[in-house]
Order: C-alpha cells, then sequence, then structure tokens
C-alpha cells in the first residue's frame, strides 16, 4: 500500500451500508488460512533468496510473478504477463482469466504483488496477493461457473505509485473498460493489530472522497453482509486513492474491498470494537520486520473467507452492470476541442488550461486514461504552491453541446487538493450555463486539512437541460486567506439513457 505521503485521513466513521444483495447461487467454500500461509511462506522464501524484498524491477518480484502465474496455470486459468516500465525498469502485472461467463459483466479480483525495497512485504500486500490466489484456486477446484466472467489481476509497482493498476486500465478500451462491471481490492488484510475497513462505497460516512461509482455500495453491502453472518463489525475507509482502486474508480468501475489498516494507529475506541492494542495497525509497515510473523491469523482466515462469499455471491448473479447509455458528448482532453478561459477570472495564477500535466506533491502527473486533462497550474514551478490557484477564481468553458431529449447523465473525473491552509471558501465546481442563467451540479469544498491529489469519479442529472444548447463551466477558487489549491478535471461525458 502506498505511503501516507500521498494519502488522505482515513474515514472511520459508520454509517448504513447499502441493502445486502440477494444469496449467492452457490455456497461460498471455506478458505484454508493454513493453505493461504502457505503461499506467503513461499513469498517470504522468495523475498529472501532475493535480497530481502520483492519490489519493482527487483527479481524477487519476477520470481513472486512467476510463482503464482505456475498456480494458476495447473488450475485452468489462462493467464497474461503484462509488461509495463517504471523508473527504467520493466515491471509486470499478472491477468489470469477464468473460462466462461460473461465477458461483457466481468468481475475482477486484484491487488499488488509488489512489497517496498526495505522488506519483504508479507501483509504489505503478500497477505491480499496470497488470500486472492487462494480464492482463484478454490474457484477451480469447485468447478465454480458463474454467469458473471471472473477476472483476477496481481499488480506490480503499487508501492511507487500505482503503475501497475494504472497501465492496465489504460492499455483497455473504452468497451473493455465498460466490461468490467466490479472490481474488488485486497490489499493488507492480515495486520497484527487488525482493523476490519471496507472501502465506503456509499459515502455513508460522509468524508474525504465521496462515493465510488454507482455498483460500488453495493459491493461494500455484500461484504458487511458477511461480516455480520460472523458477528464482526465493520467500519469504513474512505476511497483515498492509496491503493489499486484507483485507476478504475477512475474511469467509473464500481470497486470495493476490505482493509485491516497500516501505520495510523488504533483508537481506544476501536481497541474496544476489535480488541488489540493502542498502538499502529501494522507496526512493520514499509518495514524490514514485515515478514511471515507479521501476521495477524484470525484476520487473514475471516478476510480470506469474505472474498470468497463477495465472489461468489456477485459473480452468481448478484449484479447486472450498470447501463451505459448513448454518448451524447465526451471530451477526453486528448486533442482540443475549444475550452476557453473565463473572462472573469480573478485568479493570479494557477489558471485552468488543458495541459499535460507535470508530477508534482499536490498535482497528479499522470491523466485518467491518457496524457492531458484539465489542470490548474500545469507546470511544476519551483515549489509545491508555485502555480497553485492564487488570487480568486479561474473557469474555463466548454464549447457549445446541443443536447437532445431524454434522460441526460453528465459524468466525469475530478480531484481537488489542499493544504490544511486551506478552508471552506476554496473549492472545484461544475456549472452547466444556459443562455443567461448559470447552473451548479456538483460543487466539492476544501477544508483546513491537508488532501492529497487523488482521482474521483461523479455524476449529475441534466435532464432539466433537455433540447437546450449549453456549455459547462469548469470553476477553482482560493477564496479565502492564501492557501494551496490545486484541481483537475478529466474524462467529461454526457450520456442519454
Amino acid at each position: 500500500m502506498l505511503g501516507a505521503t500521498a494519502a488522505l485521513v482515513l474515514g472511520l466513521a459508520t454509517g448504513p451500508a447499502a441493502a445486502a444483495p440477494t444469496t449467492a447461487l452457490a455456497a461460498a467454500p471455506n478458505i484454508s488460512v493454513t493453505s493461504v500461509k502457505a503461499h506467503l511462506s513461499q513469498l517470504q522464501s522468495i523475498a529472501t533468496a532475493n535480497g530481502g524484498n520483492r519490489a519493482h524491477g527487483r527479481p524477487g518480484y519476477l520470481a513472486s510473478v512467476t510463482y503464482v502465474k505456475n498456480l494458476l496455470d495447473a488450475a485452468g486459468f489462462t493467464t497474461r504477463q503484462q509488461s509495463f516500465t517504471y523508473n527504467g525498469a520493466t515491471g509486470y502485472n499478472l491477468i489470469a482469466d477464468w473460462p466462461g461467463g460473461d465477458t461483457a459483466n466481468t468481475l475482477m479480483i486484484g491487488g499488488h504483488l509488489d512489497s517496498v525495497t526495505a522488506g519483504p512485504g508479507i501483509n504489505d500486500n503478500g497477505s491480499g496477493s496470497a488470500a486472492n490466489l487462494e480464492v482463484a484456486l478454490a474457484v477451480a477446484r469447485t468447478g465454480f461457473q458463474p454467469d458473471r466472467h471472473l477476472r483476477f489481476g496481481w499488480w506490480g509497482a503499487e508501492e511507487l505509485g500505482l503503475r501497475g493498476s494504472t497501465a492496465y486500465v489504460n492499455s483497455l478500451t473504452t468497451a473493455q473498460k465498460r466490461e468490467i462491471t466490479g472490481y474488488l481490492n485486497f490489499d493488507m488484510v492480515g495486520s497484527p493489530n487488525p482493523g476490519y475497513f471496507l472501502y465506503d462505497g456509499d459515502n455513508s460516512d460522509g468524508t474525504g472522497s465521496g462515493p465510488g461509482p454507482s455498483g460500488s455500495a453495493q459491493i461494500e453491502a455484500t461484504l458487511a453482509a458477511y461480516f455480520t453472518s460472523i458477528g464482526v463489525p465493520t467500519r469504513g475507509t474512505d476511497f483515498d486513492g492509496r491503493s489499486d482502486y484507483g485507476p478504475f474508480i477512475a474511469n467509473g468501475i464500481p470497486a470495493g474491498g476490505i482493509f485491516t489498516g497500516a501505520e495510523g494507529r488504533k483508537t481506544a475506541a476501536q481497541v474496544q470494537l476489535w480488541g488489540g492494542t493502542a498502538a499502529a495497525f501494522d507496526p512493520c509497515y514499509h518495514a524490514s520486520c514485515d515478514t511471515t510473523a507479521n501476521i495477524n491469523d484470525t484476520a487473514l482466515d475471516r478476510n480470506s473467507d469474505a472474498i470468497a462469499y463477495a465472489v461468489w455471491t456477485l459473480a452468481a448473479g448478484g449484479t447486472t452492470p450498470p447501463p451505459t447509455g448513448t454518448t451524447v458528448w465526451e471530451d477526453t482532453f486528448e486533442t482540443a476541442k475549444g475550452w476557453t478561459a473565463g473572462t472573469g477570472d480573478t485568479a493570479t495564477s494557477g489558471r485552468f488550461e488543458r495541459a499535460d500535466p507535470a508530477a508534482i506533491t499536490s498535482q497528479l502527473g499522470t491523466a485518467v486514461g491518457g496524457t492531458y486533462d484539465l489542470v490548474t497550474g500545469a507546470t511544476a514551478g519551483a515549489s509545491a504552491g508555485a502555480n497553485d490557484v492564487d488570487g480568486g477564481t479561474t473557469t474555463i468553458l466548454s464549447p457549445s453541446i446541443t443536447l437532445p431529449t431524454g434522460t441526460l447523465t453528465l459524468s466525469f473525473s475530478w480531484y481537488l487538493s489542499h493544504l490544511n491552509n486551506a478552508t471552506s471558501a476554496d473549492y472545484v465546481r461544475i456549472r452547466v450555463v444556459s443562455g443567461s442563467t448559470t447552473t451548479t451540479v456538483f460543487t466539492q469544498s476544501a477544508a483546513a486539512t491537508d488532501r492529497a491529489a487523488a482521482w474521483a469519479t461523479a455524476s449529475a442529472n441534466l435532464s432539466s437541460f433537455a433540447g437546450q444548447t449549453v456549455r459547462l463551466s469548469v470553476e477553482a477558487a482560493d477564496a479565502s486567506t492564501a492557501s494551496l489549491v490545486e484541481a483537475a478535471v478529466d474524462n467529461v461525458k454526457i450520456t442519454r439513457s
């Protein structure tokens, strides 16, 4: 899992999840924790034989891929080793498809296989990798043939910024992305002082980045239903961009998963809830002591069974693909379509522009699905806040869009990053301009906290504008005292259903 420098604060508030889905058509098998731990022992041995780690570009990582691939090939999966390059080194993703099921309605299960260079990464993320592997092998052993197609992924270079999963998603066509109708992410599921956190698909916690794409709430509810059945309470954790669900939700793919905690400290209230101690969830996070001794067997056992429950429930008709509708207008910003700067802007720097952004602390250097996005002050500058929004508002307007009749939905990817010198007067906003009328359809306000840049998705109903010719207005503001504020928007689409 990515380090705290790239993370937001975990959302720990409770809240109701969506109604649980119907029971799976076939009962999920019990996943042997002994078998999962045997995989972890193999990953530990691989690290020990290869300089103590399984990191991107190191021989221990490729040996880990080979270990997983050989087992899946023998079990009857169709596997593919996808290569990518980062930091001058070749990385690998392993993709494994289980034959059968509707490929236009694919459920994908993933987690990163790499470690940091400091240690073998047995909890982070040998635990999720091994649990996913044993669930995949259980699919083969039981001959499970669900309605949905099953695809598993083991990602490379997550620890360097979600590089492998991003390379995979970016390699897909628009049609192939639509076929993945759910993504389950399992990163750190055996922390030694565990919590039981579920990604907050419905945003019932009301914190952080907001809900996941449509369908994420049902994934959360499915996992919650399993833990309820074994009497283990769960709490929400924000889609904060720390793990490999990031590029999936940025492309509108529903997601969910389990997390047992990293370097954060368990509170007294959480000790009352789950036991353990008021200390770090994983004191060996990103350290050499993240070995096979750094695993809580009970958490690993419960979470492995929860993964199987979710796979069997969701794959056997528990969800249906969301309606995609007909695309009315779309801009991925890979070509210039005529967006123009606002004429009444007051910002003295950080004006919105279509650009290939530089990667800096407060600004993502990677667009959602290509090279370009709409970003405030794309150039890095001499410091983190050199080209952020300063002095007021910056606006950029789309070309004119003629909307047909029908049910219309605007969808887009966005982020707003800021430091704790920001206030609620700072924001990113989407408006619809129709004649002399301007209507706000989306606003994300800042707050006096540090918020790292992480792509999220949002949508708005534009049906009230049917039959009109409109322009979209994207606006960001540093509207109070001077503060660091950066924003970006990508993959803007209007659909009719």
